[in-house]
């Protein structure tokens, strides 16, 4: 009996975006979105020039700071489903020779808030998903050629396959951080947990 690889791969996400991820934004508010429970997190900042950007650092810090859902869900959205979206099923917007990781394929304007974010992560999925939903068997292998950058000898499979992974595993993170926010009544200030006033 043959495999349906492609079908796997592509039904792996929709069952966790379904299922799980898109469920558990649902009354998403911008405190939690913006809470940064332990200082020193890593988040979407307003820059200078009014845009809005991810904390990083080149080469990344060891260990790596925590990231707020704020970071997590624009990093799903921008730099894991947009930017792969736009360098393989783009609009030719950006020059051919661009690969996957040039920030050309970042979207200029990032989400501020917490209903823009999750209305932007559900664009880039759909982006993303609908292109690898119409691969045939030979998409699937052919390999990502200069587009890939150092991963040009891999086919597209394996990077469907490791998409999955980065929005199983930040996705998970996210629904626990909703779930602290929950659980401990926080509430942001000074980029410190600070407990929610309780009683008359």
């Amino acid at each position: 009996m043959g495999v349906d690889w492609g079908r796997l791969l592509v039904g792996q996400l929709e069952f966790y975006w379904e299922v799980h991820l898109r469920p558990r934004l649902e009354g998403l508010t911008d405190e939690e979105y913006f809470w940064e429970p332990v200082e020193g997190c890593w988040s979407l900042r307003r820059g200078a020039d009014g845009r809005w950007r991810l904390d990083q650092q080149v080469p990344e810090p060891a260990p790596p700071p925590l990231t707020t859902i704020a970071w997590r869900l624009v990093h799903l959205g921008a730099t894991c489903f947009a930017n792969r979206a736009s360098t393989f099923f783009g609009d030719g917007s950006v020059p051919e020779d661009a690969t996957m990781f040039d920030p050309r394929h970042v979207p200029a304007d990032l989400p501020g808030d917490a209903t823009q974010a999750v209305a932007f992560l559900e664009r880039s999925y759909r982006h993303w998903h609908d292109g690898i939903a119409g691969l045939d068997d030979e998409g699937l292998r052919r390999p990502l050629g200069p587009r890939g950058g150092p991963y040009a000898g891999d086919p597209m499979a394996e990077l469907i396959a490791h998409l999955n992974r980065e929005v199983m595993h930040h996705g998970g993170e996210i629904g626990l951080l909703r779930d602290l926010y929950r659980a401990t009544g926080a509430t942001t200030r000074d980029s410190r947990l600070v407990p929610r006033p309780t009683g008359g």
